[in-house]
């Protein structure tokens, strides 16, 4: 197991209420409950950084469409009948 520290956390009364009642459901700790919660955060964050540089670098790799960065039209003329 990785080395832990501890932090002081300030949650409102009714979601600590809350959490503790699922901890006990599930018969862990509050710490194990916000390990896992924070854990997802730090995953997503991860993932969403690296999806990010992806598409940079697929864009970077794309091919010039010839307008050398500006558009010609305007949405007014794209949407014209």
């Amino acid at each position: 197991m990785a080395e832990t520290q501890n932090i002081t956390l300030s949650l409102p009364r009714d979601l600590l209420r809350q959490i503790k009642r699922v901890a006990a459901d599930r018969d862990t700790s509050v710490s194990a409950i916000m390990t896992e919660a924070l854990t997802r955060v730090a995953e997503h964050d991860r993932r969403y950084a690296a999806a990010r540089r992806r598409a940079r670098v697929a864009m970077k790799g794309a091919r010039s469409l010839g307008t050398g960065g500006r558009a010609s039209w305007t949405r007014d003329d794209l949407h014209e009948r």
